[in-house]
């Protein structure tokens, strides 16, 4: 799809993670735009991005673009915080006309919900360590007395990945990454993962137990989704549907009977799934 072409309403978006966390953000563009074509990306076959050099998330962040736009995608949600701070700008760059939505890590909100200053923040090594969220954060600083505390959480994604969402092992996982914050006094929590929504309980199990129920904690999927809205409005691009419901369609990297069952545990969808292999392109 050239970008000074016709752009059909109709054309879908093109939304795409590592794995199933994008889901997490999926529901919510689901529920505020419900007449939307949606087509769905995991790259499962190179999770997780966390522990991956930058150079070759920007390559795999380009590469899926490439084959959403394909697809016919107007519009597209980069549901992966590692893949938004290492390759955003690379794609706002390659596609300067498109409506391009990443994911940032709530630090705003957290700063201004938090009541004594001190906010924990749960992302994989590559976020933390990214220079889009390192600038996020001072920024914040300049204009706020909040304290963001970093926990990076090896394994977790892979966890989340193979549907151990409450087993006693990511139970002791997420005591090993939240208590420590929780005795720094935090009151605010952010998951900085779009895979971390989908172990939302068992980490309000990790606060409940250690007696802190006035800890409050921040996902960012809704945002996303007002944020593409707002996008889609101001290049005329919102879909105002014909009666006939949403499409969805859902692609994955590696073994698409294993994102079928996380469409059905994750989300309640019977979702077909098509396994293709993406190219690598030069960025």
């Amino acid at each position: 799809m050239s970008q000074d072409s016709f752009v059909p309403l109709a054309a879908p978006v093109g939304v795409f993670d590592s794995g199933v966390g994008g889901l997490s953000v999926l529901r919510h563009i689901r529920a505020l735009l419900p007449h939307e074509r949606l087509v769905y990306f995991a790259d499962s076959g190179f999770a997780p991005y966390g522990g991956k050099p930058e150079s070759v998330v920007v390559d795999r962040a380009l590469s899926i673009s490439a084959f959403l736009i394909a697809q016919g995608a107007k519009a597209l949600v980069v549901a992966c915080n590692t893949a938004t701070v290492a390759a955003i700008k690379a794609l706002r760059a390659r596609y300067p006309l498109m409506p391009i939505v990443g994911v940032e890590p709530g630090l705003k909100p957290a700063s201004l919900l938090s009541r004594i200053g001190k906010v924990g923040v749960l992302a994989t090594e590559l976020t933390l360590s990214g220079e889009k969220f390192l600038q996020l954060r001072d920024q914040i600083n300049l204009t706020s007395k909040a304290q963001f505390i970093l926990r990076g959480c090896p394994g977790l994604v892979e966890q989340i990945e193979r549907g151990e969402l409450d087993s006693e092992a990511t139970l002791a996982m997420l005591e090993g990454y939240i208590v420590p914050l929780l005795d720094q006094d935090i009151d605010t929590l952010v998951l900085g993962c779009t895979h971390y929504p989908f172990v939302r309980a068992t980490i309000e199990k990790v606060i409940n137990g250690a007696s802190r129920r006035d800890v409050v904690v921040i996902d960012t999927g809704e945002a996303v989704a007002r944020q593409l809205l707002r996008l889609l409005e101001a290049g005329g691009l919102v879909n105002p549907g014909d009666g006939s419901g949403a499409q969805l369609e859902a692609f994955s990297s590696a073994n698409a009977s294993a994102l079928s069952a996380a469409f059905l545990r994750l989300l309640g969808l019977a979702q077909e799934v098509r396994e293709v292999r993406v190219a690598s392109i030069a960025p």
